[in-house]
């Protein structure tokens, strides 16, 4: 009978015991629900930059093509690919050995017309002579003369056509139509060429960043407008090409200290296309727990509760984009102390 006695007391004791508990943890739930020191931050709606990410390659304003002027064999070709060349400059050489068949053969009749021009020349001496001294006519006397002068305008028209042959001989030397950087190069020395065949390929113009946008921006992307681009310094767009290529549109970027070492290569570029309104915060106001993004909201009774956010970089230095999980007019509380995003 004892024992039951003890047993029954010690369970009202329990009993009477829950409610005191309850009220204790009522408590410390009402004094957490209050909002915790810290900055506070009005959600509102601002203007931020907008961002489009497009291919880009490193390039120069213009490539020159060095083209064969003769058809013939491309007997040297002194320079390859990264070479520096300036403008003007010799790079190769084509002969036609038909030229120098041909300049033979004019050179040839220009030697014949002279002799005729200086027999004509004799004739014409002679028959004034006689015709001074009353033995011939004047019309013989015109006569001479004119032949005279069909020898001398041949022997003109032969010197004419020999040169002609020099200049086309001549047109053989390869020269560089600008100052840059050899990119191609790719016709070995001893290859038959003809009129027009690209022997070799040189930038022309400063070195730029060239964008590939889709055509959708075309009226978004302005000359002055904003480029980043990996490794690069930030630039601006100097150029936008007035025409579309397969859904593309091309631009011209002027950044600082970019070379001219890899033309062609590639590099991730965002270029700005306007702007729009965001909800942008700073980084202290945002907490990180299990990659899920949290803030602070100052309810209307004066207490807090955290949400959650979805969030992404802002183009603003320490700033984060809310997308969603938050609306403009709320009131957010910012984490005291160092600031740093929790984990």
């Amino acid at each position: 009978m004892r024992g039951y006695l003890m047993a029954f007391a010690a369970v009202s004791t329990v009993v009477l015991g829950l409610p005191l508990g309850g009220c204790s943890g009522s408590d410390e739930t009402r004094q957490a629900a209050k909002a915790p020191e810290g900055p506070r931050l009005v959600l509102a709606a601002q203007d931020t930059t907008n961002w489009q990410d497009v291919s880009a390659e490193i390039a120069t304003v213009d490539q020159a093509q060095v083209l064969a002027r003769i058809p013939g064999i491309l007997t040297t070709l002194s320079v390859k690919e990264g070479d520096m060349v300036s403008k003007g400059q010799v790079i190769g050489r084509i002969v036609d050995s038909q030229l120098g068949y041909q300049a033979g053969a004019y050179g040839a009749q220009a030697a014949a017309a002279q002799a005729q021009a200086a027999q004509a020349a004799a004739e014409f001496q002679r028959v004034k002579f006689l015709h001074d001294n009353g033995v011939y006519a004047k019309a013989r006397l015109e006569q001479a003369q004119a032949a005279a002068s069909a020898a001398q305008a041949q022997v003109r028209a032969a010197q004419a056509q020999q040169a002609a042959v020099g200049a086309v001989a001549g047109q053989g030397s390869v020269i560089a139509p600008a100052t840059g950087r050899v990119l191609r190069a790719d016709v070995p020395a001893g290859s038959p060429v003809a009129p027009g065949m690209a022997i070799a390929v040189i930038t022309a113009g400063p070195t730029i960043v060239r964008l590939e946008m889709p055509e959708s921006l075309a009226g978004k992307v302005q000359a002055s407008s904003r480029v980043t681009a990996t490794g690069l310094e930030p630039g601006r767009v100097i150029k936008v090409y007035p025409s579309v290529n397969a859904g593309k549109v091309m631009a011209d970027v002027d950044m600082p200290g970019v070379d001219n070492i890899l033309i062609g290569r590639r590099v991730a570029a965002r270029v700005e296309t306007g702007s729009r309104k965001a909800l942008l915060v700073p980084a202290a106001f945002v907490t990180t727990r299990y990659g899920i993004d949290y803030v602070t909201l100052l309810t209307k009774d004066g207490s807090a509760t955290q949400v959650p956010v979805q969030t992404t970089p802002s183009s603003e230095a320490g700033k984060l984009e809310i997308l969603s999980g938050a609306n403009p007019g709320d009131t957010l509380i910012g984490n005291s102390g160092t600031g740093a995003a929790g984990k």
